[in-house]
């Protein structure tokens, strides 16, 4: 998917309403109060020496990073947001609203704005549930406050 196309999802989803049970979208994971689009995702790397796996999230990175520039023009600057003591918290037994709780497993930060006339919170973020799985370039789009 091309960084414009990326866009358009984004913006979509900012607009589209929220089902009212958890479930499989058309662009990824959705619920009450949330959208989760997998805007790409990579290879596995059960055969890798770390090389590959390296320069992926280098990648990954790059394009999330590319992608918060054009949200920064559209929103204004970006915060940086850990999701570190979020996850924390989760495993200290703390129920964590969806999609908070469940995207602090395997996304260690997100970029994040307030979407100007939609109210809602955008954020992006980079995913790897562990080291030989592919990584994600997520998009978050939630009317759910950041924990």
């Amino acid at each position: 998917m091309t960084s414009a196309r990326q866009l358009a999802t984004i913006l979509r989803l900012c607009s589209e309403d929220f089902p009212p049970e958890h479930g499989r979208s058309g662009v990824g994971d959705a619920g009450p109060g949330y959208h989760i689009a997998e805007l790409a995702t990579s290879e596995e790397f059960w055969e890798d020496d770390g090389t590959a796996r390296e320069e992926t999230e280098e990648q990954y990175e790059a394009d999330r990073d590319g992608l918060s520039e054009l949200l920064s023009n559209r929103w204004g600057r970006t915060q940086i947001f850990s999701l570190a003591s979020t996850f924390e918290r989760s495993a200290d037994g703390e129920e964590i609203p969806e999609p908070w709780g469940t995207l602090s497993s395997h996304v260690p930060d997100v970029h994040l704005w307030r979407a100007d006339g939609h109210d809602r919170w955008v954020a992006l973020g980079v995913s790897q549930w562990d080291k030989e799985l592919p990584f994600q370039l997520l998009a978050v789009v939630t009317e759910i406050d950041p924990p």
